[in-house]
């Protein structure tokens, strides 16, 4: 392809599970807004007891924390597994991959809770706490407060 694309996208690109986009600002600014409100119902879930919720909750504030680098970068996913590829190849050298994999690990403890109604609170914990790093990560990288 010649593009300067690394093959990873390149592949997400060709199996349509990535698709480009113009870079819109509001739309980055959008997705934060939903991860800062998810993360906020997270803390809540949590403190109601309610620990299903809180780590889907959670793991959905990383979620659009991660969109909204991808939308940056002038593309839109269309899984799950998807974002978290792309966000590793476009920000390997700006998100550590320690936190990646906390991404990772919160989309397993998502599906857990969601599909397989396996959950804690120790797990809905992790999740916040991960989704809290990612987020500051994020806006940082974005410069957004």
């Amino acid at each position: 392809m010649g593009n300067g694309l690394s093959r990873v996208i390149q592949k997400l690109l060709m199996e349509r599970k990535l698709t480009r986009m113009r870079p819109d600002r509001k739309l980055v600014v959008k997705e934060i807004a939903a991860a800062k409100a998810d993360q906020k119902d997270a803390k809540e879930s949590l403190n109601l007891k309610k620990h299903k919720w809180a780590t889907i909750q959670g793991y959905y504030a990383m979620f659009h924390s991660a969109r909204a680098l991808l939308f940056q970068k002038g593309f839109r996913e269309k899984s799950h597994y998807a974002l978290l590829a792309a966000i590793r190849e476009l920000y390997a050298n700006e998100i550590e991959r320690s936190l990646l994999q906390e991404f990772e690990h919160g989309m397993y403890l998502r599906q857990e809770a969601d599909y397989g109604l396996k959950f804690s609170e120790s797990g809905a914990r992790a999740v916040i706490e991960s989704a809290e790093k990612l987020l500051g990560r994020v806006l940082a990288i974005l410069k957004i407060s």
